[in-house]
């Protein structure tokens, strides 16, 4: 059985992205999105308008926590041969009912890809705003720009929006 990463998530976080489970990379790095041809870090650098892919770890999830942006996982715990989420089986979601008291000023949940986006109703019938966003997976091969576009509407007018 794999465990995921604890959140990056805090009392000022408006939207939270979810993802399905950390990759092979990610899990060894203890870093949200550490393979390096998963382009999480290149959208959000282009979205946030800062260095993300140049910064250590540390300060990316500050530039997150700046940005009212928290990361998690829809999975806490699976077993999986690789990386892809294809792969997940025996899979054991995360508690979202303690969302509330981690970000009581949480609006928006928005997932990365379809396999976290089977999670949409449950999130929903907890009162967020819900959005699936194109995976930022290299296994999904639709063009960044793209990506970029969805990602962009989705993040920067909840988030201007809220402040």
């Amino acid at each position: 059985m794999l465990h995921g990463l604890p959140p990056i998530i805090d009392a000022n976080a408006r939207t939270l992205i979810l993802g399905s489970f950390p990759s092979e990379a990610s899990l060894a790095a203890k870093h949200y999105y550490a393979h390096k041809q998963n382009q999480f870090w290149r959208i959000l650098a282009a979205v946030l308008e800062q260095p993300l892919i140049d910064m250590d770890y540390a300060a990316k999830q500050a530039a997150l926590r700046q940005a009212g942006i928290a990361v998690w996982d829809v999975y806490g715990h699976c077993e999986r041969s690789g990386s892809l989420d294809s792969a997940i089986r025996n899979a054991v979601s995360n508690d979202f009912s303690r969302l509330r008291k981690l970000a009581p000023r949480l609006v928006r949940v928005c997932f990365n890809g379809q396999t976290a986006g089977k999670h949409l109703q449950a999130l929903g019938a907890l009162g967020y705003e819900t959005l699936v966003l194109p995976s930022t997976s290299p296994a999904y091969t639709l063009a960044f720009e793209k990506k970029l576009e969805a990602w962009r509407n989705a993040l920067i007018q909840p988030i201007r929006a809220i402040a």
